[in-house]
């Protein structure tokens, strides 16, 4: 039996993200009390009497980014100890299901959910013995990973390893339909109720439909067929989800699931249906506490995404900060492909749009394959010229950065790997810090580079 008296919904989510701080007002206005249980305000005591959670609250909406993070066992911890003292929604051991992908679609198959094809092993020789078994262009993916970042298209000449960087790695069967652009379909779950779809599109010169990459976003719900709400109902529910992002893809023989996303963003699906899902996220956690809501005025506040400052952000202590890390002038970064992951100094440059690479040392890491080719501007010629492009994880700092670079000849560089603003804009830039201080080579300028 529910209560009218308010009940406290803490919001586990240590970056500042759009949906964390929507899932936050949304809980508020709904006549409840939201808590973002943050770096700045989360303990628990363990005692005598038992462990004390700080701030004390009545249920928890996971958001945690496993995927984004050096260690996500950490995070997976943190959630999971938490979760052992109150109610959670997206509890640690569906969200780390849900997040690693070989997971997440072992769980699906066994409950006879069609999923694509696919094989993770953890020996290269094993991995490229079965490469021809997956058609003559194969996906090949991190199996945690996230916007689309650690995911390529491989050919059946292209060696892939078991790991790419610090991250096991899997090959998967494309799923396509003859004649169709690209699409997939992106359902968003809350409980037992869609509360959106969207066709996601991929962008030109590109095959995934993520939107952090650039893909068109069309409204899908009224179209959305009874066979796809039901499979990714049920696909949520398999995986142990109370709210997720499910992406799914129709084929020739049928609809495949291809990921059930935990931490799945807002912005997209606003876009293209102008519904949100954090206050039906709110009302689930409400509700889970023994609380009440009125659900006129949750589908009133789903049609506004407010994603402002919420009024509970906690006031940060003196030690900490949300300053960016600071890389300087030349930095040691790892840079991995499908073939393998080198250490190598990189020049920073703020003037650069984009990330580029060295020829030779793309091809001895596996950087693409080459996936488009894109026209860029240099310096002040305004024709501009066309460079060759391909995905590429680099890590800086011990964060890792999927991004589209530029392939060029660099022999002539001092340095095979120019840091663009696409990495660099997570970051501080120190001028006068550099790893090879000892050096009296001086790079030669760069051309700045712009996306036309």
């Amino acid at each position: 039996m529910g209560t009218s008296s308010p009940v406290t919904v803490g919001v586990l989510s240590l970056h500042s993200s759009k949906e964390s701080k929507a899932i936050c007002n949304a809980i508020e206005e709904l006549g409840h009390e939201p808590e973002w249980l943050r770096t700045e305000n989360t303990s628990v005591r363990v005692g005598p009497d038992g462990a004390t959670l700080k701030p004390d609250v009545d249920v928890v909406a996971n958001r945690m980014l496993l995927s984004n993070t050096e260690q996500p066992c950490e995070e997976l911890g943190l959630a999971n100890t938490i979760a052992t003292l109150r109610p959670m929604l997206n509890e640690p051991s569906a969200t780390l299901r849900a997040t690693h992908k070989i997971a997440s679609a072992a769980a699906l198959a066994d409950e006879g959910i069609q999923v694509p094809e696919a094989l993770m092993a953890l020996d290269s020789d094993e991995l490229n013995a079965h490469r021809d078994e997956f058609g003559e262009e194969a996906v090949y993916k991190t199996a945690i990973g996230t916007h689309g970042g650690g995911t390529w298209k491989v050919g059946q000449g292209d060696p892939v390893n078991a790991k790419v960087g610090n991250r096991y790695a899997f090959l998967q069967k494309l799923i396509e339909r003859d004649g169709e652009r690209h699409r997939d379909i992106r359902v968003y779950v809350v409980g037992d109720k869609v509360v959106g779809a969207m066709y996601r599109y991929a962008p030109d010169n590109d095959w995934r439909t993520n939107v952090a990459l650039g893909g068109d976003v069309q409204d899908a719900t009224e179209d959305l067929p009874t066979t796809v709400k039901k499979i990714a109902k049920r696909a949520a529910s398999v995986v142990g989800l109370d709210y997720a992002g499910v992406d799914i893809v129709e084929g020739d023989d049928g609809w495949f699931v291809l990921e059930v996303n935990p931490t799945a963003g807002f912005k997209g699906l606003y876009k293209a249906t102008e519904r949100s899902p954090a206050p039906y996220i709110a009302k689930l956690a409400i509700e889970e506490a023994g609380g009440e809501v009125d659900d006129e005025r949750v589908r009133e506040l789903s049609a506004t995404l407010d994603d402002s400052m919420p009024a509970c952000t906690p006031i940060k202590s003196k030690t900490t900060s949300d300053e960016p890390l600071v890389v300087g002038y030349t930095e040691e970064v790892v840079v991995s492909g499908t073939s393998g992951s080198k250490t190598v100094i990189a020049k920073s440059d703020t003037g650069a749009t984009r990330t580029s690479i060295d020829t030779r040392l793309a091809a001895d890491v596996g950087a693409g394959p080459i996936k488009s080719v894109m026209r860029v501007k240099s310096g002040s010629l305004k024709q501009g010229k066309s460079r060759p492009v391909v995905d590429l994880v680099v890590g800086v700092g011990g964060q890792q950065h999927t991004v589209t670079a530029s392939v060029e000849d660099r022999s002539h560089m001092d340095y095979p790997i120019l840091l663009g603003r696409d990495i660099l804009g997570n970051y501080q830039v120190d001028v006068s810090k550099r790893v090879d201080a000892g050096s009296d080579s001086e790079d030669r300028e760069e051309e700045e580079e712009t996306l036309e």
